[in-house]
């Protein structure tokens, strides 16, 4: 289980947009479970986000959507 991940959302591809997503929340959700993370940092010069969850994520998260909250 891993407690970063890299996200790339699908409208941002620039680091000045994903730099306005630094500090909002984000959830991962499957199932009944809820996974819920905060938006870190930026990643390199195409939009991607590190994103910091509370408790680790399983491997089934990866590859999958994650929900943009606040």
């Amino acid at each position: 289980m891993s407690k970063e991940c890299l996200v790339q959302f699908a409208h941002v591809n620039s680091v000045s947009l994903a730099g306005q997503l630094v500090g909002r929340k984000v959830v991962w959700k499957q199932g009944t479970n809820m996974f819920m993370g905060k938006i870190a940092g930026l990643h390199g010069k195409r939009g991607l986000v590190r994103v910091k969850f509370q408790k680790g994520v399983p491997g089934q998260a990866l590859g999958t959507a994650v929900e943009l909250v606040g």
